[in-house]
């Protein structure tokens, strides 16, 4: 497990990061009939039959009107997209329900509560692959097609919902996307003002130290190279990251000046040696013209000597 899934796992093992998710990426009927209070994390390892342990992905389970919904929530920081994503989540869904049978936390009924998969995706490239089993099997043989296992997933991919115009407001989640795949640095200062209000409270202050946290692993990939001090809340991560991103402005702004002050210098030199050969020897053809656009500082120099010399223009473009 790398440290961008540990840090994940840590800010979604948060209740008020798990409501956010349910509330802003799930279709508003659904989440009417939830009641966000009973929301509960469960036991998130199971076991297969060979004895292999799968640890870590979040299992949550919250009351959907007078039963429990169970939410199984897998974080996926691949860079590459899984084809077969759908298969390992039908493979999942029914060790968890495997672990409920033995736990004896069935119903009354002795029927297998709903899950909903939700695979939270962070690559860089679009997903692409199926998000139901149905579309990685072959087609069997008429009258085989309920023999066939089918099971989807709700899939949240980061990148696309950060730049969206679409995506939820005031949501801790749609802000981790937008930090994820900021496009500015003003886009980061403003979501991390935000994330400083959200988590104001005394009762969010795990969730903060989790957010300081990301961000602390964060900086490196933002400012390369750079070394920075100890972090003990989000207001002072606010303050210094933005002093950061200004000063990285302010030196961008400095290069861009100093090239363009070289730019013009040249631009000028480059008019007057033009200059100086119309005058010797009248219209100037476009192989020499070319040159002139792509010649250096050193070039343009040496032209405008040869200038003085030259006999033709023959001379010129030896």
């Amino acid at each position: 497990m790398d440290e961008h899934d540990t840090i994940y796992k840590l800010l979604f093992s948060h209740d008020r990061m798990i409501q956010d998710l349910l509330v802003g990426f799930l279709p508003q009927e659904w989440t009417a009939a939830l009641d966000l209070d009973s929301l509960e994390k469960m036991n998130g390892s199971y076991v297969t039959d060979d004895l292999r342990g799968r640890h870590g992905d979040a299992v949550w389970r919250i009351r959907w009107g007078e039963d429990w919904l169970y939410v199984y929530l897998l974080l996926e920081f691949q860079s590459s997209v899984d084809r077969f994503m759908a298969l390992r989540i039908m493979v999942y869904t029914a060790l968890l329900h495997q672990d409920l049978i033995r736990r004896g936390e069935l119903g009354a009924d002795r029927r297998l509560p709903p899950v909903l998969p939700v695979v939270l995706y962070n690559g860089e490239r679009r997903w692409r692959a199926p998000t139901e089993v149905r579309p990685l099997i072959q087609p069997p043989p008429d009258g085989l097609e309920r023999f066939q296992p089918n099971q989807g997933f709700l899939l949240i991919d980061e990148g696309a919902y950060a730049s969206s115009q679409a995506q939820p407001l005031n949501n801790l989640v749609a802000a981790l996307f937008r930090l994820e795949h900021h496009r500015s640095s003003d886009e980061v200062a403003g979501v991390l003002q935000l994330l400083v209000k959200w988590l104001a409270g005394p009762e969010q202050a795990g969730l903060r130290r989790a957010f300081l946290e990301w961000l602390r692993r964060r900086l490196p990939q933002w400012f390369p190279g750079e070394t920075f001090p100890e972090m003990h809340d989000l207001q002072e991560a606010y303050k210094m990251i933005t002093n950061r991103f200004e000063e990285w402005k302010e030196r961008q702004r400095l290069v861009g000046v100093e090239q363009g002050v070289k730019r013009g210098r040249l631009d000028g030199e480059r008019t007057l040696v033009l200059r100086l050969i119309q005058r010797r020897f009248g219209d100037v053809p476009a192989e020499l013209r070319l040159r002139l656009e792509g010649a250096s500082q050193d070039e343009l120099e040496r032209l405008a000597d040869r200038v003085v010399d030259a006999s033709c223009l023959d001379d010129l473009v030896q």
